[in-house]
């Protein structure tokens, strides 16, 4: 059985399946894990989506990568 990205209980293990999208309940878990500056942006949506195997918490790991600030 798909997993069901609409409704099910997502944690960091989730791995991220051939049929992920960018759900309302994807968005409310990156939001609770990366904070209220989340927001997908196309290149961040295509690294998701590149066919490498990952978890929900790889994704989250990335988008703060990403959005880290720079140490001085």
């Amino acid at each position: 059985m798909e997993f069901d990205w609409h409704s099910e209980a997502i944690t960091r293990a989730t791995p991220v399946t051939p049929h992920y999208k960018n759900t309302q309940n994807v968005r409310r878990f990156m939001l609770e894990h990366c904070g209220p500056r989340f927001k997908f942006d196309r290149p961040f949506m295509a690294w998701i989506r590149n066919g490498v195997p990952k978890t929900l918490g790889d994704v989250v790991d990335e988008w703060q990568r990403r959005h880290s600030e720079p140490t001085p």
